[in-house]
């Protein structure tokens, strides 16, 4: 394992202790599997964010390998040992396995990839990476995207491999490439979108020459496919600290290239027309909103609050009176949010989510501050949906104002919304509100046949039931047949 540094011994020697408390708590079932590849005649190695995440003390049960055994020689090894294999990504080199082991008392699963040596690269016209096989661990672990990324622990010895200082920029939290930043970018131009999201979940400062890079390098990312572009930026909205990650992308220029709808929030203002600097508060809703999360990171929630504000670009007038209006900016925004998701490749379900919020997101303020009717409350709650929860964190983070007071009233109330919808919730099934009749009672009551009728008589008893609540069956009745004595 890894000998302190001169430099920075405490800081080192704390690291030490945490990497050899993290191996040894998964030397059972690595050790196990190294001495089957020891037996077959190869190498094997934990290695890249496994080693990483043990010298941070934050090993998880997903290991990575490395080995100069080629794919169809880690098959041999793995099968007959693993309690489930898969090679869905054996074309780039991986095998995938998993394995149940006893880590002291407990028995408990582990996810494994073993990868062949390899390098990456991408050609100017290909989305996918070409792939070739190399022959020695250092070979690997110098085309890997950043330092703190390519140490390795060879196995079953546990000897520590960091031919590239790997272990002194992790203590100083700092990103760095093995080689010079452009070959990295080159051989795959999502590890700019990386840097970004490294800088979000681990707090890490990026390298200037790295910076440096992504701005020169930035128009690259267009070459990789929306897919792999949305799970980088997933990861990075997830993380911990995503305004630092979602900032380095909107000052190197990758924003503009898969997420420009966010630089555009950089609205230009004069002395004259001062509004809200919108980039900002999106960021500060989005932070707002973390803070509110009860259940860990909320992947609808935070794009919602991420792109809440899209549509006030479009929509922004300077009026007569020195005021700025975004006059339906949430509708505008949701077109954008539908449209911009849709480009990343993001499931049906998503993108109906965060739009809907993004559309929602001013509901509250429609209602004035007095006090919620009965009608308005059942519109709100019937409009969100399952989305209701999110709703409430959306909305109560959307208020970033510097005024007490008026951040206050705001609270308070929103505090009486919601003391409404509980106190209705108990009345009524506000969750699933529907008219007093159903289609077929209104077929039988009217006497006709399935029809477009069927259709607007059952708006008009919903129209009725959001307004009044719910009605006695008679009374329903009776109102549906006035309702249709109308209808000529």
């Amino acid at each position: 394992m890894p000998n302190a540094n001169e430099d920075n011994p405490t800081a080192l020697s704390q690291v030490q202790r945490r990497a050899v408390s993290e191996l040894l708590r998964v030397s059972p079932v690595a050790d196990d599997l190294a001495r089957r590849f020891r037996e077959a005649g190869f190498h094997l190695a934990l290695v890249g964010g496994s080693v990483r995440d043990a010298l941070l003390g934050r090993l998880g049960n997903d290991l990575d390998f490395t080995t100069d055994a080629r794919p169809e020689d880690v098959l041999k090894i793995v099968r007959p040992w693993a309690d489930s294999v898969w090679d869905v990504g054996i074309a780039f080199g991986t095998v995938g396995a998993q394995k149940d082991g006893r880590v002291g008392d407990t028995v408990q699963r582990f996810q494994i990839e073993v990868t062949t040596y390899r390098s990456e690269a991408y050609d100017r016209t290909s989305r996918k990476p070409e792939v070739s096989y190399g022959d020695s661990i250092e070979e690997d672990l110098v085309r890997r995207d950043f330092t703190v990324n390519a140490m390795a622990v060879a196995l079953p010895e546990k000897e520590f491999i960091d031919p590239h200082g790997g272990l002194e920029d992790l203590s100083a939290r700092v990103l760095r490439t093995p080689g010079t930043p452009e070959e990295s970018f080159s051989d795959d131009p999502l590890r700019m979108m990386r840097a970004a999201r490294f800088a979000a979940q681990l707090d890490f400062e990026v390298a200037p020459e790295v910076v440096s890079a992504m701005k020169a390098m930035a128009e690259r990312i267009d070459i990789v496919s929306a897919e792999r572009v949305r799970d980088e930026l997933n990861k990075l909205v997830l993380g911990a600290h995503p305004r630092e990650g979602l900032a380095l992308l909107v000052d190197t220029g990758l924003a503009a290239h898969v997420l420009p709808e966010l630089p555009a929030l950089r609205l230009e203002s004069d002395e004259h027309h001062r509004h809200k600097d919108v980039y900002e508060h999106s960021l500060t809703v989005l932070e707002q909103a973390i803070d509110l999360e009860e259940e860990g990171p909320d992947l609808v929630l935070r794009l919602a609050a991420l792109l809440h504000d899209i549509g006030k670009p479009r929509t922004r007038r300077f009026e007569e009176d020195g005021r700025v209006s975004f006059h339906h900016h949430e509708v505008v925004g949701a077109k954008m949010t539908k449209k911009r998701m849709a480009a990343l490749k993001y499931s049906n379900e998503m993108i109906k989510d965060v739009s809907r919020l993004v559309e929602l997101h001013l509901r509250f303020h429609g209602y004035g501050t007095g006090e919620w009717t009965d009608s308005a409350v059942r519109r709100y709650v019937r409009d969100a949906g399952p989305l209701l929860s999110r709703l409430h964190k959306l909305t109560r983070s959307d208020c970033t104002t510097r005024n007490k007071r008026k951040a206050g009233a705001l609270s308070r109330a929103y505090d009486g919304l919601e003391e409404r919808i509980a106190q209705l919730q108990e009345q009524e099934e506000l969750d699933a509100i529907r008219p007093d009749l159903n289609g077929n009672q209104i077929q039988e009551i009217l006497g006709v046949g399935p029809g477009p009728v069927i259709g607007k008589a059952y708006a008009f008893l919903l129209e009725l039931r959001l307004e009044n609540g719910p009605m006695e069956h008679d009374e329903a009745v009776a109102a549906l047949k006035k309702w249709w004595a109308t209808q000529g």
